[in-house]
């Protein structure tokens, strides 16, 4: 008697059923295909790197033709800045700074931003991972990734440190350098989790890391 076992059902490479995505392909409104053709690729890329996923890939990913694609992103290079725009937080972290920096309260401006950071990054690591491949393959789009992703943070808390040494209120230290050692702090939390995959103590919760992050910058910025 021939045994009855459980017959898998083919998928594409992001887990969608490749029966389903077929039927689906003709349904899908343009906007939400391009969605689908984003995400699909900012997967590969981060997992595969750049050079290592192909246009057919991505694709087959969620069971279109290389044709298709190209109806939605003409060359590559579309399709990067497209990931980028969708992926980039940098200004929505900065908005939620801005009001604090208004206000002159140190501890909120620098809470609130490594707070977005880890947090953004939690939900959707994509794009640092992304901006890893982008600097170690010495991809076109590194420079664009800095300027969206660490450029903005760096030029925001580089004026506000130098508006506060003016104010008296921080000593005189190399605004640059100390914005590179609050940032440095807060991405090695980030790539220790999202990263490596480091679990830290259990008492170490996110708001105590930030709290202590944002105490030790201080401490070393401000007057005595």
């Amino acid at each position: 008697m021939r045994s009855l076992g459980v017959s898998r059902v083919p998928t594409s490479d992001i887990g969608e059923p490749r029966s389903t995505a077929r039927s689906r392909r003709e349904r899908i409104p343009r906007e939400e295909r391009r969605r689908q053709i984003i995400e699909a690729a900012a997967t590969l890329f981060s997992r595969k790197g750049f050079r290592g996923t192909t246009t057919r890939e991505i694709a087959g990913a969620i069971g279109v033709s290389e044709a298709m694609l190209f109806k939605h992103f003409a060359t590559k290079e579309e399709l990067y800045a497209a990931i980028i725009e969708a992926k980039s937080h940098g200004r929505r972290v900065l908005d939620a700074a801005v009001q604090a920096a208004e206000r002159e309260d140190d501890a909120e401006v620098l809470r609130t931003l490594a707070r977005e950071m880890i947090e953004r990054t939690r939900a959707d690591p994509t794009l640092m991972r992304l901006t890893f491949f982008s600097a170690l393959e010495g991809h076109a789009l590194s420079e664009i990734m800095f300027r969206s992703r660490v450029q903005q943070l760096d030029d925001f808390l580089s004026r506000y440190i130098t508006k506060r040494i003016a104010a008296g209120a921080f000593r005189s230290v190399d605004t640059l350098q100390a914005t590179w050692n609050f940032f440095g702090m807060v991405a090695y939390h980030v790539q220790l989790r999202e990263l490596f995959g480091q679990k830290p103590p259990r008492h170490l919760t996110t708001e105590r890391a930030v709290e202590e992050m944002v105490a030790l910058f201080l401490h070393g910025v401000r007057r005595a």
